[in-house]
């Protein structure tokens, strides 16, 4: 506390100039609801500006890899942990914040199918005009989970001719236009979209939980600003958006 205390009264008592500094957070997709959610009282508390970018997982990994800025990561853990063992993010910064699965959303008001068994879960997904679905070679974890999943389960050829595929953003956004009648995703990105039920989660035989965490970076000029973003991060307030959201604390 008296630690967070003196950090936040050194951002306060910096020269005025030092208040146009932004703090830049990358995001993946699935976490930006919960970073966005602390952005106010962060920059309300600090003076400090707040840049959130998303993008899918993998890509945000390459974007680092290639040499973009950032100064707080928020990723999967295995892309934290590539990063890492690049040389990009702190050793020992890592921390995790929380894992979650994916679901299934149709249209507010559209029928609902059953999806409480495999056998149902593929039905339903045949039985779809059009499925929205993230493209795994943008490098999204759910579409790169359920590209093998398909494939395991025998129809990823039926799934793929009819699919709508994004290469990050909301696929329930694609529900809502109509371009198609399914979406599949992090229960999170669904769950971020007005005009959607979610039907339920993939059945826990089938499911994929992706453990999410954070990271600070190497080179950062915003140390100071970012240590105050992470408590945030971990803090009471980040854990309810967490559990709005359908994600289990890791903590």
């Amino acid at each position: 506390m008296l630690r967070t205390f003196a950090l936040t009264l050194s951002l306060l008592l910096t020269a005025p100039g030092a208040f146009a500094q932004v703090l830049k957070v990358l995001t993946a997709g699935a976490m930006k609801g919960v970073v966005t959610a602390l952005v106010p009282g962060f920059q309300n508390k600090t003076g400090v500006q707040v840049l959130v970018v998303n993008d899918t997982a993998g890509a945000l990994v390459k974007r680092i890899q290639g040499g973009e800025s950032f100064d707080i990561a928020v990723l999967t853990t295995s892309g934290l942990d590539s990063l890492v063992a690049s040389g990009q993010v702190q050793r020992g910064s890592t921390t995790p914040m929380g894992r979650m699965g994916i679901g299934v959303a149709v249209k507010e008001g559209a029928a609902t199918p059953s999806i409480t068994t495999p056998d149902q879960f593929k039905a339903a997904v045949l039985g779809a005009r059009k499925l929205a679905l993230i493209d795994a070679a943008a490098g999204g974890s759910s579409g790169i989970y359920l590209q093998g999943l398909f494939q395991r389960l025998g129809i990823a050829d039926a799934v793929y001719a009819k699919a709508v595929l994004l290469k990050g953003g909301l696929t329930a956004e694609r529900v809502v236009s109509g371009e198609a009648d399914m979406a599949i995703q992090q229960v999170s990105e669904l769950l971020a979209v007005p005009g959607v039920t979610l039907v339920g989660m993939l059945p826990e035989e089938i499911q994929n939980h992706t453990p999410y965490g954070f990271g600070l970076a190497r080179n950062s000029a915003m140390a100071d600003a970012a240590e105050i973003f992470v408590n945030a991060l971990n803090g009471h307030t980040a854990t309810e958006v967490m559990k709005l959201y359908r994600i289990q604390p890791l903590r």
